[in-house]
């Protein structure tokens, strides 16, 4: 197997190239263990990082990556349940997690915010990219949307 330098270890070149692929505000979803992309992103390109949590895949991905600062006032927004679901989860470690990565990456936390289930869903149906990770936390599952250099 051949390295490209600066690439993380956890980037698949089959991630690596839909990244690539990917355009000016295009979604990406991080998909937990129990997301079912097939039908939720019926048309998205769809690439495992299993073995990864969602925070590490998000740290890897902001590496390469650049985030819609300049048209998106929240371009990282992590899933919760919808109001009237009567369940309420106040903290997730995997939201503050992904939040230290989008930091360790150069981004301010307020640009990451919470969007109930329903709405995540809606969102995620016009994604990309949907990369499926190991996460087992429960609502661990993000959409990003990418900038321009």
């Amino acid at each position: 197997m051949s390295y490209l330098k600066g690439i993380p270890s956890n980037i698949s070149s089959d991630l690596l190239k839909a990244l690539a692929d990917m355009g000016h505000g295009d979604l990406l979803v991080i998909a937990d263990h129990f997301y079912p992309p097939h039908s939720k992103t019926p048309n998205g390109i769809m690439v495992d990082a299993k073995g990864c949590g969602a925070a590490e895949i998000i740290d890897s991905i902001l590496k390469l990556m650049p985030l819609d600062i300049e048209y998106e006032a929240h371009p990282v927004e992590y899933m919760v349940p919808d109001a009237d679901s009567g369940m309420h989860i106040e903290k997730q470690r995997v939201w503050e997690d992904a939040i230290v990565a989008v930091e360790n990456n150069g981004y301010k936390r307020e640009i990451v915010s919470a969007i109930e289930r329903s709405r995540f869903y809606e969102k995620a149906g016009r994604a990309f990219l949907t990369v499926c990770t190991s996460e087992v936390q429960p609502y661990g599952c993000f959409l990003m949307q990418k900038g321009v250099m």
